[in-house]
């Protein structure tokens, strides 16, 4: 199909122009009068970590009341029929400045709706290279408390939390390195009725064993030789009426294990050298990487404390379990680095393949590592070749051994990913055989064949 311009001089190919669409810088939706998502580029991969496949077909509603962006524009282009202008805000960071433009028919109704939207920090960089001056983001730096996610073991996560946080219980958080731990226990907090008192962590794994007590219940001034004069505040003192989080539990020792059960039973503690009894309303959010039940077995850990500390149990699974994670996590640290070092720059389609195949050992962590590094080293793109060799190695021996070795493996491997994502994204064999235009009983069966875990 060819496609000519209002003058007849130049000609193009759709598929010419679909290219040039997705290589704009902004992200282009089009909607239909029923609010259709019927074309969007691949930015929207950027803003949002979804494919044009995974979009194209739904309604707008679907994926904004699964909250991949607010505010939304749609319903007030809808009711005024004119050009209407918003800032929005993305689920993994991209802040936009959004204008959608009505098509009308020759009724005056609505025809179709062209949506672009620009990246704030791309406007920031542009006045700062025309001004020639240094421009920084309004925003603060610190860690985002909330997880971004296209992952259903983790949404399952995330509503178990809304239920254990209006409670008091304490909670033991388990899972690998780098898992985000850290980040689940502040979103707890911050969900929880203690939201507006303190939230303070520490890890027991990074400070010494002779220092640790010190430093959860403080002491008395001249408690020891090179004691603060005046005495010191404990962390548990410091963070009473709201939350206090323990990482790395398994490597506290066993005294300060000892104080902490009571702390815990008796909602009371002695700071070190003192005789009077501080009263402290704290909740305690715990968490290791260890098995602390073989821990108790091993007399490494104390009984009674593990099943305090283990009223509620959360298991974070690692990243090569949610590899449809990797996606959205990229281009949220990928903001979050343009950001902090004024930069705007984007990932290629061949490197961000190469990180959603990786099987990334040091979890989350390590892929927000590797993001700082690649905006601070690579050009304009981070391209495959700015990869650390153990990445790329990696990747490459494993998809060499997975790769499909006969056509029936292939297409059942298609199947498995077809129905995977259908069924994350409707929740119900209905609607997932509507969606593949297959019977509901064959859905149903491929459901429970593939989606077991989901």
């Amino acid at each position: 199909m060819k496609i000519s311009n209002p003058t007849g001089n130049v000609e193009m190919t759709l598929q010419t122009l679909l290219k040039i669409l997705d290589h704009s810088s902004d992200e282009i939706f089009v909607l239909d009068g029923e609010k259709r998502i019927l074309y969007v580029n691949q930015v929207c991969e950027k803003h949002y970590g979804l494919k044009p496949t995974d979009v194209i077909g739904k309604y707008n509603v679907e994926l904004f009341e699964k909250g991949y962006w607010k505010p939304s524009i749609v319903p007030e282009v809808y009711k005024r029929k004119e050009p209407c202008y918003l800032r929005q805000e993305t689920y993994i960071g991209a802040e936009l400045v959004t204008s959608a433009i009505p098509i009308l028919n020759d009724k005056k109704d609505i025809e179709l709706v062209v949506i672009t939207s620009t990246e704030v920090q791309t406007i920031r960089m542009m006045k700062a290279r025309e001004k020639s001056v240094e421009s920084k983001s309004t925003q603060e730096n610190e860690e985002e408390s909330h997880f971004v996610t296209n992952s259903g073991k983790i949404k399952r996560i995330l509503e178990f939390c809304k239920k254990v946080a209006l409670t008091d219980a304490n909670i033991l958080i388990l899972g690998e390195s780098g898992t985000g731990k850290g980040v689940l226990s502040q979103y707890i907090h911050k969900i929880s009725n203690r939201k507006n008192s303190p939230f303070l962590a520490i890890n027991c794994a990074t400070i010494p064993e002779e220092l640790l007590e010190s430093e959860l219940f403080g002491y008395s001034k001249g408690a020891f030789t090179g004691a603060n004069k005046s005495g010191k505040k404990g962390l548990i003192e410091a963070a009473n009426g709201g939350t206090i989080f323990l990482d790395e539990i398994g490597e506290m020792p066993l005294s300060v294990q000892a104080k902490l059960l009571q702390l815990i039973q008796e909602k009371q503690f002695i700071p070190i050298g003192s005789n009077e009894m501080k009263k402290v309303d704290v909740r305690i959010v715990a968490a290791t990487n260890q098995n602390l039940a073989e821990m108790v077995e091993k007399k490494l850990f104390r009984e009674d404390l593990f099943y305090r500390l283990n009223v509620i149990d959360i298991h974070l699974p690692p990243l090569r379990e949610r590899r449809e994670d990797i996606i959205p996590l990229t281009y949220n640290f990928l903001n979050k680095f343009n950001q902090k070092y004024n930069e705007n720059k984007v990932i290629s389609e061949e490197c961000l393949n190469i990180l959603f195949h990786y099987s990334w050992p040091g979890n989350v962590r390590q892929l927000e590592n590797l993001i700082e590094r690649l905006i601070i080293i690579s050009n304009s793109i981070l391209q495959a070749a700015d990869l650390p060799d153990i990445i790329t190695d990696n990747v490459k021996q494993v998809t060499q051994l997975a790769l499909p070795t006969s056509l029936d493996k292939a297409l059942n491997e298609t199947k498995r990913i077809l129905v995977r994502n259908s069924y994350q994204t409707y929740k119900s064999s209905r609607k997932v055989a509507k969606d593949l235009g297959i019977s509901q009983t064959k859905a149903a069966r491929l459901i429970k064949e593939y989606c077991s875990d989901l």
